[in-house]
């Protein structure tokens, strides 16, 4: 048996991540808030580096009327508003809420007592948790008792609270309702699931109603609230910062703006810096100029990392022109490779630098990853082949607002409609758009007025 060796040489280019890379990648990526966190981590382990979040004015970049794909910002800069971040807590929750009415209701007696322990059983929604033989087992108390501690329960505020399901729920809230139509109690009372499932002649006819009738006690049920615990909670309020900020001016140019306000700031140590200077020592030499060297790379990073958001934040924007100057604010087809190909950077770059940022409007706050949609093709929709899900969801909604409320459009009839506009698509696609839009089936969209 006769071996070979054989030595190729071959020559190949690999991006070799390393770690300086990989946090680049992670401050791209990163919101604010977390953001900051990671840079306060840093500067416990970096003495030479303090973090600051301070109020200041804004970076702006202009998109003009004929848009430079390699313009991403401009020197000009104004004061502009002060975006300040909130947390506020709610200091009171369901449990506690229930907890002072028991207290102020009820004197000190057993009774109370399994009042207070049967609201432990709560959830965040106002539901009880327990079933009633479950709490006998637990408490060895009598049935009756505990029964009558439900019911005290259930009569405290917000109404609702102390329901075992949500045929409850609604019963708890109606008979509290002066406003309740007279048959709408019993109705859910005897006939829930009927109802639910709109068999609306089924009820009519046995309680010797119109369908009219029936209808009232719809809309009305729809005035109540399936979740009553839902107006307490514990969770802070987010208050979300915006990372971009657009202006329309008088002549309808868009301003793309930076949010300085809320961007940490990375401070050197200069005196501390100094005073390692001074001692004649190499490792200490070699620290100061190691974390010197980390201060000088995190600065550049957040610099780059700012540039960048703003740099596809004003791309996005072109792109979309029309939803930040139409009133009907129209969301066209778009997708990652589209603004990569155009700044020539890599669609994994444009993926984190929309990760949890936002971008703010006259009307309204907007996820930058809002603006990105998929497109369908279609037959013919003005001169172009293609139109947004976003789109066909308005045509959808427009088309269900207009409908005869006696005669609602069926998904079927939705297809058609859609074709006679130019957008081909199936009715499963046009029904699960309805339902993204939380809009019921024609069925149950049928009005008796």
């Amino acid at each position: 048996m006769n071996f070979e060796q054989n030595y190729t040489q071959l020559q190949k280019q690999q991006l070799t991540m390393t770690p300086q890379l990989q946090q680049a990648i992670q401050m791209l990526q990163y919101n604010r808030k977390d953001l900051v966190d990671f840079l306060k981590q840093k500067s416990l382990e970096n003495p030479l580096i303090s973090i600051s979040v301070k109020s200041t004015p804004k970076t702006q970049g202009t998109l003009p009327q004929k848009y430079n794909s390699n313009q991403s910002r401009t020197d000009q800069s104004t004061s502009g508003s002060i975006w300040d971040t909130l947390a506020v807590i709610s200091t009171t929750s369901l449990y506690s809420a229930v907890i002072d009415q028991i207290h102020l209701s009820f004197r000190e007696t057993t009774l109370r007592d399994l009042i207070i322990w049967l609201a432990q059983y709560l959830d965040n929604n106002g539901y009880l948790t327990l079933s009633l033989e479950d709490a006998i087992t637990r408490t060895q108390a009598d049935s009756l008792q505990l029964l009558d501690a439900l019911t005290l329960l259930q009569q405290l505020e917000p109404a609702g609270v102390g329901a075992r399901n949500l045929q409850e729920c609604l019963m708890l809230q109606t008979e509290r309702n002066d406003e309740a139509p007279d048959l709408a109690y019993l109705i859910l009372e005897e006939e829930f699931e009927a109802f639910a499932n709109r068999k609306w002649d089924h009820i009519a006819k046995r309680y010797a109603i119109s369908l009219h009738d029936v209808q009232e006690v719809s809309d009305f049920i729809k005035t109540l609230t399936p979740h009553p615990g839902a107006l307490f909670s514990n969770a802070p309020t987010q208050y979300i910062r915006p990372d971009l900020s657009v202006k329309i001016t008088d002549d309808q140019q868009i301003i793309v703006s930076s949010v300085k306000s809320g961007l940490p700031v990375i401070v050197f140590q200069k005196d501390y810096y100094e005073e390692l200077s001074v001692i004649k020592d190499k490792e200490v030499a070699m620290f100061i100029k190691e974390k010197q060297s980390e201060y000088e790379w995190l600065k550049n990073t957040l610099i780059q990392r700012e540039d960048t958001i703003l740099k596809i934040g004003i791309a996005i924007v072109h792109a979309q022109k029309s939803f930040f100057l139409s009133e009907d604010h129209p969301i066209q087809s778009l997708i990652l490779k589209t603004i990569a190909e155009e700044l020539d950077i890599h669609e994994s770059t444009v993926s984190r630098a929309i990760n949890g940022k936002y971008i703010t409007t006259e009307f309204g706050l907007f996820e930058l990853k809002h603006f990105f949609t998929n497109a369908l093709v279609t037959t013919s929709i003005e001169g172009n082949g293609s139109i947004s899900s976003n789109q066909i969801k308005k045509k959808i909604e427009l088309f269900i607002q207009e409908e005869d409320s006696k005669k609602p459009l069926s998904d079927q009839k939705l297809v058609d409609l859609l074709k006679k506009a130019g957008i081909e698509i199936s009715r499963r696609t046009v029904t699960k758009y309805r339902e993204a839009l939380f809009i019921a089936s024609s069925p149950k969209r049928k009005r008796f007025d």
